[in-house]
């Protein structure tokens, strides 16, 4: 049977190398974006051109009623999910917390907290053995900003994945009697489009000599971490974190 694999922010950057290299693994990909369709598109016809499946599904993660949506076209289109990897996420210019606004602030809570709450609880639903399944992976992708609060990170970023990072502790725990394993990746600075567009281009390479490796990472780099949790390889591991993030 043929495990099914849900990545959201698919279309670009971590999510997207994630999406080629699990379907290069042998899993159907559904791959999640929120407005670049073409770019979806693209990465869908790169795996189907492999002859592998996949599927675009267009959803706000922050929308309750678009993640449902998203997971029942799934359901519908390529199985039962078994693998759930939370990428999307929103990054805005770097400020300093006077100016920081409420629509600001809620508008990355809502996409980077409540939008993983909201897959994790619609996977769990599918793979819990309570409810039938067959048990899951799910893999939380956080930031190195978390655990360091480096002061060249964005403090609303920053809060809103030190939640990530405690979903994942107390969700893996919570299922993990259930068949449903629960870890998270820690990216540091990636060369990815997400920070370009956070109002910084450049900024691994300014910042890139403070880490012990001397180079940013690369999405590829960090989707290797990604899928190995996702795999039966790390079978007993939940609740870890793998920090992506050139010894920093």
């Amino acid at each position: 049977m043929t495990k099914v694999a849900l990545v959201t922010g698919a279309s670009r950057g971590i999510g997207r190398a994630t999406a080629l290299l699990l379907a290069q693994k042998g899993y159907a990909v559904g791959v999640n974006y929120l407005k670049d369709e073409v770019a979806a598109q693209q990465v869908v016809t790169e795996i189907e051109s492999q002859g592998g499946q996949a599927l675009a599904l267009r959803a706000d993660i922050a929308d309750e009623s678009q993640v449902l949506a998203m997971f029942t076209e799934l359901d519908a289109t390529l199985g039962p999910i078994s693998a759930l990897v939370n990428n999307a996420g929103i990054l805005f210019q770097q400020t300093s917390i006077e100016h920081l606004t409420a629509e600001r602030i809620n508008k990355v809570l809502s996409t980077n907290v409540t939008g993983y709450f909201l897959c994790c609880r619609e996977a769990v639903k599918r793979m819990a053995h309570r409810h039938g399944g067959q048990g899951g992976s799910i893999v939380n992708v956080s930031s190195a900003a978390a655990r360091l609060g480096a002061p060249w990170e964005y403090v609303d970023y920053a809060a809103s994945k030190g939640a990530v990072d405690t979903l994942t502790t107390g969700l893996a725990l919570e299922v993990a009697a259930q068949g449903i394993r629960v870890n998270s990746v820690r990216p540091g600075c990636i060369y990815t489009e997400m920070h370009a567009s956070g109002g910084e281009p450049g900024r691994v390479d300014r910042v890139k000599g403070n880490l012990p490796m001397q180079r940013g990472g690369t999405p590829e780099e960090v989707a290797e971490a990604i899928t190995w949790l996702l795999s039966d390889a790390a079978s007993y591991v939940t609740g870890s974190f793998i920090e992506a993030s050139g010894g920093r």
